[in-house]
């Protein structure tokens, strides 16, 4: 990890305990080919930004890392974080499908839930 890279706390961005397990057996599922997995945004718009996951090789100079038990680490860049400031990462596995959650993302970022310019047009 570069000297650089902020450490990230539970005020900055909660992970439960049950994505924390999955985050770090997909990274030891790797057989140490990837030393992380990197929150990213995309997107934009009247639905928000996208979030996702993908697995990272090493952290960049300006990255904030969050660490923990049985290899778990995440990477995120400052541009994302500021999207996800006060959000939450959980897993949600019904038995059918199996996936990562952001939630409070939205109001993180000072949303409200509605759009006023989407869809609506003046006349």
């Amino acid at each position: 990890m570069n000297e650089y890279n902020q450490n990230l706390t539970e005020s900055d961005l909660t992970v439960t305990e049950t994505a924390r397990n999955k985050i770090a057996g997909l990274i030891n599922d790797t057989n140490g080919e990837v030393s992380a997995v990197r929150i990213y945004v995309s997107g934009g718009g009247c639905s928000g930004m996208n979030y996702g996951m993908t697995f990272a090789e090493n952290s960049e100079i300006n990255d904030s890392t969050m660490t923990g038990e049985n290899s778990f680490k995440l990477v995120i860049d400052p541009i994302a974080l500021s999207f996800l400031a006060g959000a939450e990462i959980d897993y949600a596995d019904d038995g059918v499908n199996a996936t990562f959650v952001f939630n409070n993302v939205f109001q993180a970022v000072g949303g409200s839930g509605s759009c006023g310019g989407c869809g609506g047009g003046a006349s």
